[in-house]
């Protein structure tokens, strides 16, 4: 039998007659990297915050490791660990000086393990003001479980961080995740997305698509994926999306991918838009999908449906 870390049901919050979070229903299994993937305002925070216990749901019903969300939200603020995307730490001490408080907050009396765990043993002395956008990530995750919670939520943690930053953070969740920790991840990073174990696809408040990212790609993608490299990338899109057999186009850097069941024929239409376009066609090639693009194909299909 499966034990949970995360189980909610129908959870909503609405701020006035706007609608945050509507009706969402998950599990997160102990142990594992789940993460909440989802463009910007999809309600990602909103849901991080009530599963937290920092703000109340409106409706729905659900547990936290083990704590009930409307009765034992303190219960909840002392099991978990919790990094926002706001940088919350006291920037004129020192991120020795950070740790103790935040032991003393829960209660915690060794700041060892996460020092250990978070790689900070250089600068533990170095005022929080001082570090890189790189190292206050990771004091600030420190803070986060340095009184060893068995579940971290992290919203949004590497968002302003460059790529080699971000590679050592996520360097830092698995070690997390190899210890037993439970992982809830925000992010609006694919790339990210692909190390997580198990993933749920938010968007306008609802999960719209859930699974491991490979089960992701085999049961919301029926189709093939072309990469198109052309000249003048924004002139293609508008003619390409009513040419028979192309159901999506999307942006991808300075390429489009284009999603065909039929990628000979698709190739013909593509190459005859280009001629009327009288615009190049560099290369057209198959591609596997990736989750930025099933991403993308489950929004398309929930704001057509």
């Amino acid at each position: 039998m499966a034990n949970w870390s995360v189980e909610v049901e129908n959870l909503t919050r609405t701020f006035g007659d706007f609608t945050a979070v509507d009706h969402i229903t998950f599990r997160v299994r102990e142990g594992q990297i789940f993460g909440f993937l989802g463009p910007n305002g999809a309600g990602k925070s909103t849901t991080i915050r009530m599963l937290a216990g920092i703000l109340p749901p409106t409706s729905g019903t659900g547990r936290v490791a083990g704590f009930d969300m409307r009765e034992q939200r303190q219960q909840i603020k002392q099991a978990i660990g919790y990094m926002s995307q706001k940088f919350s730490l006291y920037e004129d001490l020192t991120v020795r000086e950070n740790l103790t408080f935040f032991a003393g907050v829960y209660g915690a009396t060794d700041v060892d393990w996460a020092i250990h765990v978070c790689r900070l043993h250089e600068v533990l002395d170095m005022l929080c003001a001082s570090l890189s956008a790189g190292l206050r990530q990771r004091a600030a995750l420190a803070c986060a479980v340095v009184h060893r919670p068995r579940i971290v939520f992290l919203d949004e943690p590497t968002a302003g961080v460059d790529p080699e930053s971000r590679r050592s953070f996520w360097e830092l969740i698995y070690d997390l995740a190899q210890q037993g920790v439970t992982v809830f991840v925000s992010t609006h990073y694919m790339d990210e997305a692909e190390h997580c174990d198990w993933l749920a696809l938010i968007d306008a408040g609802k999960i719209v698509a859930t699974g491991s990212p490979t089960d992701l790609r085999k049961t919301h993608f029926h189709a093939r994926l072309l990469e198109l490299d052309a000249e003048a990338t924004f002139r293609w899109m508008d003619t390409l999306e009513q040419t028979p057999g192309i159901e999506e186009v999307a942006m991808h850097g300075n390429k489009l991918h284009i999603t065909v069941q039929d990628p000979v024929e698709a190739e013909r239409q593509i190459r005859q838009v280009g001629q009327r376009l009288n615009l190049e066609v560099k290369s057209i090639r198959e591609i596997t999908p990736s989750l930025e693009d099933i991403f993308v194909s489950v929004m398309t299909r929930q704001r057509v449906g």
